[in-house]
């Protein structure tokens, strides 16, 4: 790869210059989203199966090196819900060691999506796709809190709906009412005081009030239990090189999420503060760097957090410093305040992720989407519900695949074939085409040119002919084709440039060397001005 490819995903001196404009406003935005954080972080970590101390150990890790070499001034890494619930999965069938391998291949298919430029390809991700893909993500984080919250083991099984099915029975069975309390009122307090102060951080509010009545109380309920007062010497120990080319598929799907959840959290960000734009190919090194290291320490895989970004912008976040210092504040909460950490209830962690799920839809945007039309809606329910039967991935692809089938019937409608008689020329009839001539248009297009009849000559005019691909200047060619085989003359005018170079290589056109600078020849060997 050239030097300057290099060069170009690498953060420049401006970039950590920015980081002296505001220091003192980034340290208090930073504590903010450091307070909004640590409970998420808890949460996050807890449910992707590996613990607490792994997702606040990736949301410092991970958390500063994206914020150093990232390509978003605003944007906050740490594990998300999204992420975990690709996880969970590979947890259940690799292990620990498994996902942190997973963690570390996926940081080297990120660079190499860095180094290839593919940030660029988010712009063409369709709205309702983000929307289903959003909803569904949601549907998952509050399915996977409901064992906490009813203070239950987690059963076994993939399926999370399944799990929570499964919850329910045993705490039908035997009630943990303490629990299911705790759990509810977090998520009350959580949602109540985000209406009344949004820029607030209720999680951590309710996360404590938690504690101190399970504490008072004595209430038995499940707790994190012990976490590191600092983190863990990076080490290697749990690679196993044979089990990487089994992982390689795990992987790319996490790197699949890791790059578009970041970049979407990129582009909120540039949404909240106009006028402002993320470096895409930046952002995919930055998460690249830190998905290589956090596996190092013991954390799982991590991405740009939404939520967490928002609250970075909203509280006026000035450099990438605030996203750095709501790392070294998550450090220096764990250092100090590690044991009492430690007495957190799980299931008020369910409680504040239930509201994280909550919160995660924009009701009003979504019911606008699903009312616009009837293909924006199927393409936003076949996403929500991918995400919530199969992965993330593969609903995305599946949204994808949909949105591109139907912008092909939209353009195959778009098509329009309209004859028009010419004055003083008998027998030939004029048919004006507009708009794309692909594949998925091609077969009508052939159709209604070959019934014509009762005429001695077509001047088909292509001056509003907006695209041209291989199927559709074929199925043209054998329209002519069949007309000149019944005696009609055909006459081709109107054609630009860049379509006439496609007409001409397959054959529809007669290669002209003087075209660029001339008349257009017809494939009857005819020329119009």
């Amino acid at each position: 790869m050239p030097m300057n490819g290099v060069l170009s995903v690498l953060p420049s001196p401006a970039d950590f210059r920015t980081m002296t404009r505001a220091p003192r406003r980034d340290l208090l935005c930073g504590l903010t989203v450091a307070v909004v954080a640590l409970p998420l972080a808890l949460g996050f970590g807890v449910t992707s199966g590996l613990g607490a101390a792994s997702g606040l150990i990736t949301a410092i890790v991970a958390g500063s090196l994206a914020a150093l070499f990232g390509g978003s001034a605003r944007q906050v890494s740490g594990p998300t819900g999204a992420m975990t619930v690709v996880l969970v999965p590979i947890v259940h069938e690799y292990g620990a060691n498994g996902v942190l391998t997973v963690g570390l291949i996926s940081g080297f298919m990120l660079l190499v999506l860095a180094f290839a430029r593919a940030g660029t390809a988010m712009a063409y991700v369709p709205a309702p796709v983000i929307a289903g893909f959003t909803i569904g993500i949601a549907c998952v984080i509050g399915l996977q809190q409901v064992p906490s919250a009813l203070g239950v083991p987690t059963p076994a099984g993939d399926q999370v709906a399944v799990v929570a099915a499964r919850a329910a029975e045993e705490f039908d069975a035997t009630p943990h009412w303490a629990a299911l309390l705790l759990a509810l009122g977090s998520a009350a307090l959580m949602l109540a005081g985000a209406r009344w102060k949004p820029t607030v951080p209720f999680s951590l509010a309710a996360v404590g009030v938690a504690t101190v009545v399970a504490e008072a109380l004595h209430l038995h309920v499940t707790r994190l239990g012990s976490l590191p007062s600092s983190l863990p010497a990076p080490s290697l120990a749990f690679l196993d090189v044979s089990r990487v080319p089994t992982l390689l598929l795990p992987a790319a799907a996490v790197a699949a999420l890791a790059a578009l959840e970041s970049l979407l959290s990129a582009s909120v960000a540039d949404a909240m503060r106009p006028g402002e734009r993320h470096d895409p190919g930046k952002e995919l090194f930055g998460q690249g760097i830190a998905n290589l290291a956090a596996p190092l320490f013991g954390g799982v895989p991590a991405t740009g957090a939404i939520a967490r970004t928002a609250v970075n912008v909203r509280t006026g976040a000035a450099s990438r410093l605030a996203a750095l210092a709501h790392a070294v504040i998550l450090a220096g909460i764990v250092a100090v305040a590690a044991p009492l950490v430690g007495r957190i209830p799980l299931a008020a962690l369910a409680g504040v992720l239930l509201a994280t799920a909550v919160r995660m839809v924009e009701t009003d945007a979504v019911r606008a989407m699903a009312r616009s039309t009837r293909g924006d809606a199927l393409v936003l329910v076949l996403t929500a519900a991918g995400t919530l039967a199969l992965d993330l991935v593969r609903a995305v692809l599946i949204g994808l695949a949909v949105s591109i089938l139907l912008a092909l019937r939209a353009a195959m409608r778009g098509t329009r074939l309209t004859p028009a008689q010419l004055p003083g020329a008998a027998g030939t009839v004029t048919y004006h085409f507009d708009g794309p001539l692909l594949f998925a248009a091609a077969h009508r297009f052939r159709r209604s040119l070959a019934d014509v009849r009762d005429v001695t000559a077509v001047d088909l005019r292509l001056s509003g002919l907006t695209a041209v691909d291989a199927t559709g200047a074929l199925a043209l060619k054998e329209a002519v084709g069949e007309l000149r085989d019944r005696g009609i003359e055909v006459q081709i005018t109107g054609v630009e440039g860049g379509h006439r170079r496609v007409l001409e290589s397959l054959g529809v056109l007669p290669v002209n060397p003087t075209s660029n600078r001339g008349a257009i020849p017809s494939a009857a060997g005819a020329t119009a001005p």
